[in-house]
């Protein structure tokens, strides 16, 4: 069992976060570790009336949060933070714990930076220095060669191959996690963007706990993929989460022409915008539900579709022979891995609940497409699938995108242009072949010395 498991000093840092939104980050830490302090009532009627230690959970939470290089306070709510802040918390818990002998890592730095996953690697080094084992589970290869001592490598469910680190290579650790030569990156499209603009932000500011944006201005040109990239906490995250409504946001935004009303989630979708969000689980599907509902859920609320029709709208009642056919079109195009359009979403793996996430944003048929973080915390072969999936929906339907990610070399691979986000406001907006120290600067806030 789970308590039997941490009783023996196993921990685990686990893909999609474990956290309460509504507890504080002290909290999450110590939770079901809590230290406790003796009151009358509790030597009376027992330890489990005994109060809660708040200055000593504060301070054991602050240690562990020191120990992972996180410097946020400890007593704030977890909601709202961004999802970089949430995987080193998670990992806080783990290394709080004093029993702890090994430490499973499932896609740590999935939604981590360069520089924070490197970071990590370094917390997972030291562990390991003072006895403690780690299993790492991921797929971005170069991290596993980075501090890996042994490899093992699976494929549906079996043990394909146990390569040498100091021999192998990631081009032959991505052939054994596929069964065949992987591609790095999709092949860069062939539909010419125009100048004309699509989307026209002028001094946005969004208030995204953690991913601020203050005063953004940025032309998206009709039929370009345009990339959004920077370091995290530095607000590429908060552009899009602020004109689709999930966070509060001010300023002039002017979509097909029209001035756009921000604040209205609804609105957005009704005017063919569309949003593929960073955090899968928390925002992005109901896990609990079936494939074919997560995939016609948006279009059915903001369009009306997949409805009988009905002289009475309040009476119309749900076409579940449409939204079936539809979501098994979807899982034919898109290859997503499922038993069927009823299969629970949760019990998918993470490229596939991706790739429900990107159907659900097709179904609405949007004029301009939003996707963060598209590739985070799944397999090389999903990876390749789903930037293929998005370069062909760019290319073949003409719908605008705008992808956020902290994978660089992917925005480089498919992107017309890059913007570069430092401090919440546009830094830099780079051709995806410019010198890597042109990136390098902009992201450390140098631009003007790469001019």
């Amino acid at each position: 069992s789970p308590a039997e498991a941490m009783e023996a000093g196993i921990g685990m840092v686990h893909q999609e976060f474990m956290l309460l939104p509504g507890f504080r980050v002290a909290e999450n830490i110590k939770l079901n570790r809590e230290p406790t302090l003796p009151n009358p009532a509790s030597r009376v009627l027992g330890k489990k009336l005994e109060s809660l230690d708040v200055a000593r959970m504060r301070a054991d939470a602050r240690r562990a949060l020191d120990a992972v290089g996180l410097g946020i306070d400890e007593w704030i709510l977890v909601a709202g933070l961004p999802v970089g802040h949430m995987q080193f918390i998670e990992i806080a818990r783990e290394v709080d714990k004093e029993r702890l002998k090994l430490l499973i890592f499932d896609e740590p730095t999935a939604v981590l930076t360069e520089s924070d996953a490197e970071k990590l690697l370094d917390i997972m080094r030291g562990l390991a220095s003072k006895g403690h084992a780690i299993l790492f589970i991921t797929h971005r290869l170069d991290e596993v060669l980075a501090v890996a001592n042994r490899i093992t490598v699976l494929r549906d469910g079996e043990v394909v191959g146990t390569p040498d680190p100091k021999t192998t290579t990631v081009a032959r650790i991505a052939e054994l996690m596929v069964g065949r030569p992987a591609a790095v990156a999709a092949q860069r499209r062939f539909f010419a963007p125009t100048t004309e603009p699509a989307l026209g932000i002028e001094h946005l500011s969004v208030d995204m706990p953690g991913e601020r944006v203050e005063d953004v201005s940025l032309a998206v040109r009709r039929g370009e993929i345009l990339g959004i990239g920077g370091l995290a906490g530095h607000g590429k995250l908060g552009i899009a989460n602020g004109i689709m409504g999930l966070y509060p946001a001010w300023g002039r935004v002017v979509f097909g022409e029209k001035l756009f009303p921000l604040n209205e989630p609804r609105e957005a979708l009704e005017r063919g915008l569309a949003f593929v969000s960073e955090d899968r689980r928390g925002v992005g599907l109901l896990p609990e539900e079936s494939v074919e509902l997560n995939i016609a859920l948006s279009a059915l609320e903001a369009q009306g579709r997949f409805l009988h029709p009905s002289p009475i709208p309040a009476l119309q009642v749900l076409n579940h022979g449409a939204m079936h056919r539809h979501a098994l079109e979807m899982i034919r195009a898109l290859d997503i891995r499922t038993t069927g359009p009823s299969q629970q979403v949760r019990r998918l793996s993470g490229g596939n609940q991706q790739k429900v996430c990107v159907a659900r944003a097709m179904t609405l048929r949007p004029k301009l497409l939003f996707v963060s973080e598209p590739t985070r915390g799944i397999d090389v072969g999903a990876k390749e699938r789903v930037l293929e999936i998005l370069t062909a929906l760019n290319r073949e339907q003409e719908v605008t995108l705008v992808v956020t990610s902290s994978e660089l070399a992917e925005l480089r691979a498919i992107c017309d242009r890059v913007a570069i986000v430092y401090r919440g406001k546009v830094e830099a907006i780079l051709p995806p072949d410019a010198p890597d120290a042109a990136f390098g600067l902009a992201m450390a806030g140098e631009s003007a010395r790469a001019a």
